[in-house]
């Protein structure tokens, strides 16, 4: 595309589109390569602020405690957030780019296959109804 000085322009990107860069996918596959809790906890406390990590990990909490059907108040009090963060947590939930669902569904998982918290390390689970 020209403008009228004969210039070329790239195709400007929505905003939507404007976060997708070089600099965030290689974000994306720092993170992806980490292979620990401790390696990803130090990466995460090197790139950001006390703060940063701090809003991070409330907004995980709060799509947690959405997922398992709390009120916003409830949310708001456990959490600290206010209502009007949660409302947009809540948005990006249901309307988002499918990140958050993705990673509850992976947090399911996990839990569903490990073991119960009272058995000790290698222990097998205690038998159940479903399982006699």
């Amino acid at each position: 595309m020209s403008n009228p000085a004969g210039h070329h322009e790239e195709p400007k990107m929505s905003a939507i589109e404007a976060w997708r860069n070089e600099a965030v996918s290689g974000l994306f596959e720092a993170v992806l390569r980490l292979e620990t809790v401790d390696e990803t906890s130090a990466f995460f406390r090197d790139l950001c602020t006390l703060g940063e990590l701090h809003d991070l990990a409330q907004r995980w909490a709060v799509v947690r405690l959405l997922d398992a059907g709390m009120h916003y108040a409830e949310i708001s009090n456990r959490t600290g957030a206010s209502t009007a963060t949660i409302t947009r947590i809540a948005q990006w939930l249901r309307h988002g780019e499918g990140g958050y669902t993705a990673a509850l569904a992976r947090m399911h998982k996990a839990q569903a296959g490990a073991p119960n918290q009272t058995e000790a390390p290698g222990q097998a689970p205690t038998p159940t109804e479903e399982t006699r």
